[in-house]
């Protein structure tokens, strides 16, 4: 392994913010897709357009909530064998993941696709956007593939402890998805379906790009076809960690669904409202979503090398990084929501509905940090199932009787509706540090040391 991509050495802040800088710089890019769709079609389309892509987008997120936990799974897996340095080891991994994606690839898009009528009724789609948010998710489906296999080679990378490549190749797809936004809804008129094909023609460019200069430069895997076959003992450790964590993020991607569902019982401008709060919950939290996966690398290759403390002291230099940027998003809520629905829309009523909303839900972003940091952490140790047990509890226990509560007696106050997010996250936060500040207590001799992986 190249002494760069170590993440076991040198000075613990230094480490953490090489690796996660990068991490954060991706994600904004990657964040960028549906807020540019979103922006472009505000700018040029309805509020049924704009209510079309807010809903697609919350359908279409349900690929990615699934295939997140294979992807962290393969990140934590090749962190421990790079953190131990079993390379042969890496290799099969990354040949297994690459194998099992293109799988849950074929089967997400069939499996989505037959069910997308049934799915976009059971969330109450308005009426006056049902047509164009049937198109949008439609196109977006037949891209699965490469979103699956962008999403593995991401992973791959991360977990040999290269932050640095995914970024540069986002920002590719990122830049390919603006200039055809504005080509094929500003100029050609295409409206939803526009922006759904920008987003699946640039995924596929970044994907094919990253391959190819991967195999140019002689990485680790040789992606010839002979290499994409599966372990099997593999295979079980990859669902044994993934499971749990797409398990985690399908329940609270269903709890948000649902609360989708109540917003669109409220009209186009209410979904309007979800779909922009949505972008920026996205955005407010992406310090937290890259510390917790840049945390999840971190610690498994710490793991890899038995060196627990690093890695536990990288929490909370990571937490810290990350509350300190979701409060700066929490004060410009606080101070000028409008400004923030203005990004977005110039329609007065939307803007008028989601005030209240973007100040209740605002709180959300700082509780969310912790929990993300925790999780991360908790991940590159595989206590991936206390981590289901806890986002599911949290969605299932909380979530959804909450707005199912809300929604009974404040569908028309969407500051009240706002008010659950920051709830859930906060009790969430308390019961998840207390659980890691007991498991610190216990000592280092419960962490899952490879030694080996694949014999356990």
């Amino acid at each position: 392994m190249q002494k760069e991509y170590s993440l076991t050495e040198g000075n613990i802040l230094k480490t953490l913010l090489l690796f996660a800088v990068p991490f954060l710089i991706a994600n904004i890019l990657q964040s960028l897709y549906g807020a540019v769709d979103l922006f472009v079609v505000g700018r040029y389309c309805t509020a049924e357009s704009v209510a079309a892509v807010s809903t697609g987008t919350q359908v279409t997120q349900i690929i990615t909530s699934l295939v997140t936990g294979l992807t962290l799974g393969s990140t934590i897996l090749i962190g421990q064998y790079t953190g131990s340095r079993e390379f042969e080891t890496v290799k099969q991994v990354i040949g297994t993941t690459l194998f099992v994606f293109a799988l849950a690839a074929l089967f997400l898009t069939v499996v989505m696709l037959a069910f997308e009528r049934q799915l976009l009724l059971l969330l109450d789609t308005p009426e006056e956007s049902f047509s164009l948010t049937m198109q949008y998710v439609a196109i977006c489906l037949l891209g699965n593939i490469f979103i699956c296999g962008y999403n593995a080679v991401s992973a791959i990378l991360r977990g040999y402890g290269d932050s640095a490549r995914p970024m540069i190749f986002i920002g590719i797809a990122c830049i390919l998805n603006i200039i055809l936004d504005v080509l094929f809804v500003a100029v050609l008129d295409l409206n939803v379906a526009g922006t759904a094909l920008a987003t699946v023609i640039s995924q596929a460019v970044s994907m094919g790009t990253a391959i190819v200069y991967l195999k140019k430069k002689d990485f680790i895997f040789d992606f010839r076809l002979k290499s994409f076959r599966p372990v099997p003992h593999l295979v079980k450790k990859l669902a044994c960690i993934g499971i749990p964590i797409s398990f985690q993020e399908l329940m609270v991607r269903i709890s948000f669904l649902y609360l989708m569902t109540v917003m669109n019982r409220c009209g186009v401008y209410a979904a309007s409202v979800v779909g922009i709060g949505s972008k920026y919950d996205v955005f407010a939290m992406l310090s937290a979503t890259s510390m917790a996966n840049a945390l999840s690398a971190i610690t498994a290759q710490n793991i890899g090398a038995r060196k627990p403390e690093r890695a536990r002291k990288s929490l909370w230099y990571g937490m810290g990084f990350a509350l300190f940027v979701s409060v700066l998003f929490w004060i410009w809520a606080q101070w000028n929501p409008q400004s923030m629905l203005g990004v977005f829309t110039h329609d007065s009523n939307v803007i008028a509905a989601g005030v209240p909303f973007f100040l209740s839900c605002s709180y959300d972003y700082m509780m969310v940090a912790m929990v993300f940091c925790l999780n991360g952490y908790l991940n590159g140790k595989q206590k991936t199932v206390w981590t289901m047990v806890s986002c599911s509890a949290g969605a299932l226990l909380l979530r959804i009787p909450l707005v199912y509560v809300f929604g009974q007696y404040f569908a028309e106050d969407l500051g009240m509706l706002g008010k659950i997010a920051p709830i859930v996250s906060g009790i969430m936060a308390c019961y998840t540090l207390a659980y890691v500040i007991y498991e610190g207590k216990k000592g280092y001799e419960n962490w899952n040391y490879p030694g080996s992986i694949a014999e356990r």
